[in-house]
């Protein structure tokens, strides 16, 4: 590369997370889950454990190792005098009242929709009931040292509180912007903790002499591990949303397209689940079922299946503290981000292709095997979609502006992706705003 060169491919913008946040939180992780294994802890609040083991350790690494308290974006200012507690009275008390009544809310969409009461909601249900009163208490001594130190204490849930309260100085703008932030948390915590004790009891109740004999049960325990390994992290990600961690909103998609194509992927609003428009197994078996008489085939497709979810679940990994959906709490491009923009959704995509192999029927009508495969594709297609909201909510942030203009010259899956570098003989200089990815 000459001179010329290097001044046109900058490299690679600092990521927001730092990779040893996630190898701290895999190691505790890793720690649980072999006592867990050893012991057969299976139950609900083992699995409560195994989030708490992940999580704990990344707090640490954050606040000890990378010091992200003392990053600019917290908006804490540690080296000034703190304010007094009675200069802060007013403004606290204010946003307590905003943040209480944003709580108020939420349980009460919790209570109105029948399906939080239903299934594995239920334990949800029962988590944040036996939590609420230790986080209404513990909210008061939290939001006062925040405020005494905080540059701007007036944030969403102040303006929320003083609208409230009939006090001046109310910018709505930053209501709806408070409001859609706890939106976000509100329906994928629920989401996150009704799916924790399922997927650990399934990884925990293997049975471990079968997988030792048979790479089909290993590979398919090792797809249960990963998305046991991706569920430990997103919820902690749900659960920490805050400022002295930097792990906090900036901003909640304000575009209604990329909420509808969030939440027609998850429950209640799925249209990929058994019976829904786009499902696309009615007549289909999984992969081990048409390749059974295929031992080679078999055991290649099963380790590919697991490699896929690996990668997966490393997407959600290297989010450390901060996984979110529909949010900007700061650009990764360490780990898998630093080949594709979207490597979750490539994975999990990819991984249904070839496990669903929707193209083959048991019923021996190609209709069947046209119309799996094209709402399959179809559910690809919701993917793509949600990928490109995202990327309109975060194109407002400068830091994913040079991290999308990096991966359009250096991406490798993300420049393969791209018109532009196969009309150019795989030159890949493209512009961002050509990714197709």
């Amino acid at each position: 590369m000459n001179a010329a060169e290097s001044v046109a491919s900058p490299s690679r913008p600092r990521s927001a997370v730092s990779a040893g946040v996630g190898m701290a939180g895999l190691t505790g992780l890793a720690v649980w889950t072999t006592v867990a294994v050893y012991f057969g802890l299976n139950g609900p609040y083992a699995a409560l454990m195994n989030i708490a083991f992940c999580g704990v350790p990344m707090v640490l690494w954050s606040v000890l190792v990378d010091k992200v308290h003392r990053n600019p974006t917290t908006g804490i200012d540690w080296d000034a005098r703190p304010r007094t507690i009675r200069d802060v009275a007013d403004v606290s008390w204010t946003k307590l009242a905003g943040l209480w009544a944003t709580w108020a809310l939420i349980a009460g969409i919790y209570c109105i929709f029948r399906f939080y009461w239903r299934g594995d909601y239920v334990f949800a249900m029962k988590v944040f009931g036996a939590a609420a009163i230790p986080l209404f208490i513990l909210s008061i001594p939290y939001v006062f040292w925040l405020d005494r130190r905080l540059g701007e204490p007036r944030d969403g849930a102040w303006h929320l509180g003083a609208l409230l309260l009939g006090q001046a100085g109310v910018d709505h703008d930053e209501i709806w912007r408070h409001l859609r932030a706890w939106a976000v948390k509100g329906f994928f915590l629920a989401f996150m903790i009704s799916i924790v004790p399922g997927s650990f009891r399934d990884m925990v109740e293997a049975d471990f002499g079968r997988i030792q004999s048979n790479p089909v049960a290993l590979s398919q325990w090792l797809v249960t591990l990963m998305f046991v390994i991706d569920i430990a992290f997103a919820t902690v990600g749900y659960l920490l949303t805050m400022r002295p961690l930097d792990a906090h909103i900036r901003s909640a998609t304000p575009y209604a397209a990329g909420w509808v194509a969030a939440l027609i992927c998850y429950p209640p609003f799925i249209l990929m689940g058994t019976g829904g428009p786009l499902d696309y197994r009615p007549g289909a078996q999984d992969w081990y079922y048409w390749l059974q008489d295929h031992p080679t085939l078999l055991t290649l497709a099963g380790f590919v299946l697991a490699g896929l979810t690996a990668i997966y679940a490393w997407a959600t990994v290297a989010f450390g503290l901060r996984f979110s959906n529909l949010t900007d709490r700061g650009i990764l491009t360490h780990g898998p981000y630093a080949f594709t923009k979207h490597p979750a959704y490539l994975s999990k995509n990819l991984f249904w292709w070839v496990a669903g192999l929707p193209f083959l029927v048991t019923t021996d009508n190609p209709i069947d095997a046209i119309r799996n495969t094209a709402l399959l594709a179809a559910v690809s297609g919701v993917y793509y979609w949600r990928a490109k909201t995202e990327e309109w909510h975060l194109s407002a942030d400068p830091a994913y502006g040079a991290y999308a203009a990096w991966m359009a010259q250096h991406g490798r899956i993300t420049r393969l992706l791209t018109p532009a570098h196969w009309w150019r003989g795989g030159s890949g200089k493209a512009s961002a705003a050509q990714s197709i990815e």
